[in-house]
């Protein structure tokens, strides 16, 4: 009988107050959820933008066994020697390959006989105008499939289009496809015909009193005034978002994908 691998995936870390809420409550989460693989995207980690070394540790050694990255990974030059050596910590694997890192990996499943392929992929509609996600990932998909079946996969854009066309022309190869960086979590978690597990948008780790993290006045000002405004983070109502997972480990096939919001949100006034 083949492997059931559970695999749950912490969306956009924001920060201080995103960092500080996972460190409280993923082991939990994880126990709840028996999970046998963490991932986490951590571009926005640092203060909003980037990550480094420290928070890096930190995460792995909460139990998080890759990290993922977005449109920030290189925002913080300092983690760039980190990102050379360490095979966990990816970015997205489309951008030109002298860049420090790379976007994909195999890794071992503690307790399972299984492994697993993690893929960072980043969209272009409305972001910089990199290699092309739909042809660099047929082409990590052919590698990964040489040792597994089993494949998880974090698509960093913009565009809903972009992530359900992306979806669909990888639907059966891949087991979970999960967007990220719009931050905003979406309500359409399913299984596509073929096998695979998608979401548009997992959300984020961080404070939802907040514009995608950002302090509100902040925000309201760059808006209205339409000048640049000083990036600040926001600090209340932190929450932890992501998405739960359940896949065959030798078909690779998702049998079970749900979004996963703690605490959940209120949908009525007490």
């Amino acid at each position: 009988m083949a492997e059931e691998i559970r695999i749950f995936f912490v969306a956009d870390i924001v920060g201080e107050p995103g960092l500080t809420f996972l460190n409280s409550f993923l082991p939990a989460l994880t126990d709840k959820y028996k999970a046998d693989f963490v991932i986490a995207n951590a571009e926005n980690s640092h203060d909003g933008r980037g990550t480094n070394d420290v928070i890096v540790k930190n995460l792995f050694k909460l139990g998080v066994h890759v990290i993922t990255g977005g449109n920030h990974s290189f925002d913080k030059h300092l983690v760039f020697p980190l990102m050379r050596k360490e095979p966990r910590l990816l970015r997205p694997h489309n951008y030109p390959a002298a860049n420090a890192g790379t976007g994909y990996g195999i890794y071992d499943i503690p307790g399972k006989k299984a492994k697993i392929g993690v893929i960072s992929m980043q969209g272009r509609t409305f972001l910089p105008d990199i290699n092309d996600p739909f042809t660099v990932t047929e082409e990590v998909v052919r590698e990964i499939k040489k040792e597994t079946n089993l494949i998880f996969m974090d698509f960093h854009a913009e565009a809903t289009a972009e992530k359900l066309a992306l979806a669909w022309k990888m639907d059966g190869r891949i087991s979970v496809f999960t967007g990220t960086h719009t931050h905003i979590p979406t309500g359409d978690a399913r299984i596509l015909p073929n096998g695979t597990g998608y979401i548009t948008d997992a959300g984020m780790t961080g404070p939802f009193q907040s514009v995608l993290g950002m302090d509100i006045d902040t925000a309201i000002k760059r808006f209205t005034l339409a000048t640049p405004q000083r990036y600040k983070l926001a600090a209340d109502d932190n929450r932890i978002c992501g998405v739960f997972a359940i896949a065959d480990g030798e078909t690779g096939k998702c049998s079970h994908i749900e979004s996963v919001i703690y605490p959940p949100f209120q949908n009525t006034k007490e």
